[in-house]
């Protein structure tokens, strides 16, 4: 199998993102289907799991930790502080919090480790950078955990690449992880080339752009009303009526080279870097092994060539964030 570094890490350029075992997309699985995905994943040679304090509001780990903690060994286990749940009220209702001071980051630590059953994460990432607390300081507690033997590397999220570079003078970064897809663009402003520069590995996320490069979701309204997407006005009615219109042209391309819309799409992140992984999610089995069919696709400059201009930052409508969560991330925009 051809694997791609992560820092000391050598893993699967296809990991797999944990957030789809929470609800956040539609309807989540089960816990047994949960479960059973995650020990497929690792039958079908995935050996790099993502996962956040925030998924599920630690639902995610606690699932991973119960599945896979027998089998640690077989995989390199990704999670994320500086975004978590809290209950403010004392009502046992959870709700999302941004907070990046050292303290918290380092009690979220203790949390995680307790709820995957392991005694050191290999990638933890700051999921979010607290804009009240300077990066160095978030930063700094990170790498005081690496020295204290609770995570091995350090991770970033959806940060500028000025902002990486001031991290990585403070302790060395690993990865740093935000959206990239043919629809999102926004790395190939400054992040890619600074991950490259420094040494750093990039980790695509939302790599089939929340299910619209599968090419089968085409009425955003049928979404359960507590689906994510609504939240983002690219799938907003006006917006994903244009983007439809995308989809001809791309769909056409999969079906000349014989493969799924979500492995062209795949191939095509893949494509862009050597220093490039993916993460996407799921919470089926059968698109966990249709992803990985990606690895056996090779794309000729023709055919990137037709890719980028059926799909591109000129011709996607709507930002992909909604103003809220657009002032909660430091990544550089056209």
């Amino acid at each position: 199998m051809n694997t791609r570094q992560v820092g000391p890490f050598q893993v699967n350029p296809i990991g797999l993102g944990c957030m789809n075992i929470c609800p956040v997309y539609g309807t989540p699985p089960s816990e047994a289907d949960a479960q059973k995905l995650l020990l497929t994943a690792l039958d079908e040679g995935v050996d790099f799991l993502d996962t956040a304090a925030l998924y599920g509001f630690g639902e995610s780990e606690r699932i991973i930790g119960k599945t896979l903690s027998g089998k640690r060994s077989q995989f390199t286990l990704a999670s994320k502080c500086g975004l978590h749940g809290v209950d403010v009220k004392g009502d046992g209702k959870k709700v999302r919090v941004l907070d990046g001071r050292p303290e918290t980051l380092r009690a979220t630590c203790e949390n995680s480790l307790r709820s995957l059953k392991t005694d050191v994460i290999d990638l933890y990432y700051l999921h979010r950078w607290d804009k009240s607390v300077p990066i160095e300081d978030s930063v700094g507690m990170l790498s005081d955990l690496v020295r204290a033997g609770k995570i091995r590397t350090i991770g970033l999220s959806e940060v500028s690449a000025q902002t990486l570079r001031k991290a990585h003078a403070v302790h060395p970064i690993t990865a740093l992880q935000t959206e990239y897809s043919l629809w999102t663009r926004n790395p190939e402003i400054a992040v890619l080339d600074a991950c490259r520069e420094l040494g750093i590995t990039f980790v695509s996320f939302s790599p089939l752009a929340r299910k619209f490069l599968c090419g089968d979701l085409k009425d955003t309204s049928a979404l359960l009303s507590t689906d994510w997407r609504h939240t983002s006005p690219r799938f907003h009615a006006e917006h994903y009526a244009k983007n439809l219109q995308l989809l001809d042209p791309y769909l056409a391309i999969a079906r000349d080279l014989a493969c799924t819309p979500a492995q062209l799409a795949l191939a095509w992140v893949l494509h862009q870097a050597p220093h490039i992984v993916t993460i996407p999610g799921t919470s089926r089995i059968a698109h966990l092994k249709d992803n990985m069919g990606a690895l056996t696709i090779k794309l000729s400059l023709e055919t990137l060539a037709r890719l980028d201009q059926a799909i591109n930052q000129h011709n996607v409508s709507g930002n992909r964030y909604n103003e809220l969560a657009s002032s909660e991330v430091d990544t550089e925009v056209f």
